[in-house]
């Protein structure tokens, strides 16, 4: 029987064990240290005496930060244990272990602890996916450490161990002890990180990743009042879980932005990141900075096909792994994603919005230009006047290429999956809505009234070609897809819930949208499905043909406040809120799409990454939903619709271009 795991983390450096803290190599966990995309331990075992101990607790205390109590096995529950082992971990550019071992008995007890390791330096990918290693392994051991190393070519990692009064071999690291009577025994054990190639960096394990900690991040954010105490523990975790996910990219190390999400995704991504700071904005606007800021340092500039890289293209990922360096896998950045650079000026305009800071927005002016040009020119592949996507790298890159990117999401009702290239519903909204944004940024603060006329005028037409294109009014909604072949998707998705967020639908054809976004076969009660129920394609299991995703359901109640659908909004909100609260208070990846009166409880997707960075960001979103939350040129507008279950809602400290600003309201809601 397999313990639970213990996840500790800060930014790209994270540690996976069991609740023992032993790392115990496993083909089917991605268990280990992992710092910039490589396993840097892969085995990390506690031995007393060559025996196992047992974990009486073992837990995370603080995201990098975990605590472990073992005792000694007895073989019978009619003998006490008499020894006990206290681990203690911290995790930044590196790891530290500190050691208390007590000995509880009347005796003195000569003892030997050691802490059996290894390093397989694996590729986050080739944990994924089994591969072999190509390069040379290698092991020095010092008088004060063991150094475990990997070589390919000029690609070298490295890990130091090291402690003080410890005997060392190749495989181990031992302290022998003489422990009398009631006596503790202390001991740190650090873990070291070396990445040769990316330049000189020894990283010392407590290092800290962070130039401001965690109660500093906390304080900088707006203070919550809630009549729910729930969710007083949901935005508090929310903003803890933000704070983990930082880390500072290479190109801008002054500040922070978000990874996408533990295990598989602690990197820069596109999408997760502009999404998830854009949920943040209203309380933590220094991610959404510097977001944009590394993804226009990574803009395309030239056609790549292995990275199916364009002009003017924001990246959709950014690895450092050997596979990434060695071009055996594109993500050194990858840029196949349609959504991304619309998306990229979505958020510019928006943080302008929040912020007031003009100066950003006229130094990413370059790179905000070059997104229109890539949507107009690139983007367009079939020359309709719609983003579609077919990959340039058919044999290594992403077949799809919209934020439901797995090979069988966009499909025809009855599960076959529509010929590519595909132009999804939700990228030609975004397309709109990036096309008004950046109008406003070209008439306010870069003085082009040519180019705002123009894009306006362009969104204008966008608009009406899409509902003439893509709605389907037998069926009352928006087609999922145009296929390769000019034909209409007709399966019935949460992608109509975006279209409202940007802004895209008419007047005439809301209430048919919301209709079906909040019907039993979309809204599942904790959510809205990414496939309906009742199309042979709906799998609640499957990862984006029937699951719950919070971020996707954050987004349509945005919309639907957007268009004035309060109540509709309220009760979306307070579903997806409650469900966090069946969760330790964080809402996970995705959510399986079971309707909410057969279960009575939410059920986590089997393999959803926890914290993820849009899932954390998700209970940010819905607070601003239902306040109302909207920068306007006089200061902070506030409109607020609260369920009832909430007594009522005060953020104070909201902070914009106009300060500092508080915002409250009593519930008037009623959801059910």
């Amino acid at each position: 029987m397999k313990l639970p795991q213990v996840n500790i983390l800060e930014g790209i450096t994270f540690v996976v064990s069991d609740m023992r803290g032993d790392i115990t190599p496993d083909p089917d966990e991605p268990a280990g240290l992992f710092y910039r995309d490589m396993r840097h331990l892969s085995r990390w075992q506690v031995r007393l005496n060559g025996n196992q101990l047992d974990a009486l607790s073992g837990e995370a205390v603080e995201y990098d930060e975990a605590v472990f109590f073992l005792v000694e096995p007895t073989g019978t529950i009619y003998r006490n244990p008499t020894v006990s082992l206290l681990r203690r971990r911290n995790v930044g550019d590196g790891m530290r272990e500190s050691l208390e071992l007590t000995n509880h008995s009347v005796e003195p007890l000569p003892l030997e602890l050691s802490i059996l390791f290894g390093a397989d330096f694996a590729d986050i990918f080739e944990v994924k996916d089994r591969l072999q290693k190509t390069g040379r392994s290698y092991r020095r051991v010092g008088p004060d450490q063991v150094t475990l190393g990997y070589e390919r070519g000029d690609f070298r990692r490295e890990t130091m161990i090291r402690a003080t009064d410890a005997f060392y071999t190749d495989e181990s690291v031992t302290f022998r002890i003489m422990l009398q009577p009631r006596e503790t025994w202390r001991t740190e054990v650090e873990v070291a990180v070396a990445t040769a190639n990316l330049r000189p960096t020894v990283r010392r394990a407590h290092e800290p990743n962070m130039p401001y900690g965690l109660q500093e991040w906390l304080d900088a954010a707006p203070r919550l009042e809630s009549g729910w105490d729930d969710l007083r523990r949901i935005y508090h975790g929310s903003l803890v879980d933000l704070a983990a996910l930082r880390f500072y990219p290479d190109t801008i190390p002054e500040s922070s932005l978000p990874a996408a999400g533990l295990p598989w995704f602690m990197a820069l991504f596109g999408r997760d990141s502009l999404i998830t700071s854009y949920q943040a904005l209203p309380f933590v606007p220094e991610m959404c900075r510097t977001t944009l800021r590394a993804l226009a340092a990574q803009q395309a500039t030239e056609i790549d096909d292995f990275r199916d890289a364009e002009p003017g293209k924001i990246l959709h990922e950014l690895r450092h792994g050997e596979r990434a360096y060695f071009r055996e896998a594109p993500q050194s950045p990858y840029y196949g994603a349609a959504d991304t650079t619309p998306l990229f000026l979505i958020v510019l305009d928006e943080y302008e919005r929040w912020t007031g800071d003009r100066e950003t927005v006229q130094a990413l002016e370059g790179p905000a230009r070059a997104a229109v040009t890539w949507m107009e020119k690139y983007g367009d592949l079939t020359g309709d006047g719609f983003i579609s996507y077919l990959s340039r790298n058919p044999e290594s890159g992403l077949r799809v290429q919209c934020w439901k990117d797995s090979q069988n999401s966009i499909v025809y009702p009855d599960g076959t999956p529509a010929p590519l290239p595909q132009a999804t519903c939700e990228i030609q909204g975004y397309a709109y809505d990036a096309r008004r944004r950046t109008a406003r940024l070209a008439r306010e603060c870069w003085g082009d009234l040519g180019l705002a006329d123009r894009l306006e005028r362009d969104a204008d037409a966008l608009r009406k070609r899409f509902h003439e294109i893509f709605w389907l009014p037998d069926e009352g909604f928006y087609a999922l897809a145009r296929d390769g072949e000019g034909r209409p998707v007709p399966t019935l998705a949460s992608n109509i819930g975006h279209l409202l967020w940007s802004g895209i639908v008419p007047d005439e054809n809301v209430d048919a949208v919301v209709g079906h976004l909040m019907g039993e076969n979309l809204f599942s009660g904790w959510g809205v499905r990414t496939v309906a129920d009742g199309q042979p394609a709906y799998n609640p299991m499957e990862y984006h043909n029937g699951t719950v995703w919070p971020h996707d359901s954050a987004l349509i109640a945005m919309g639907l406040t957007r268009y004035g659908r309060h109540t509709e909004a309220a009760r979306l909100a307070e579903a997806m809120l409650e469900a966090a609260a069946y969760f330790q208070y964080r809402l996970p990846e995705a959510l399986v799409g079971f309707d909410r009166k057969a279960t009575g409880v939410p059920i986590g997707y089997a393999s959803a990454c926890s914290p993820q960075a849009w899932a954390s960001g998700t209970p940010l979103l819905l607070l601003r939903s239902m306040m109302g939350l909207e920068p306007r040129r006089d200061g902070l507008g506030v409109d607020a619709h609260v369920p009832l279950r909430f007594g009522h809602l005060a953020l104070s400290g909201i902070p914009g271009w106009w300060g500092r600003a508080d915002a409250f309201s009593l519930a008037t809601v009623a959801t059910s």
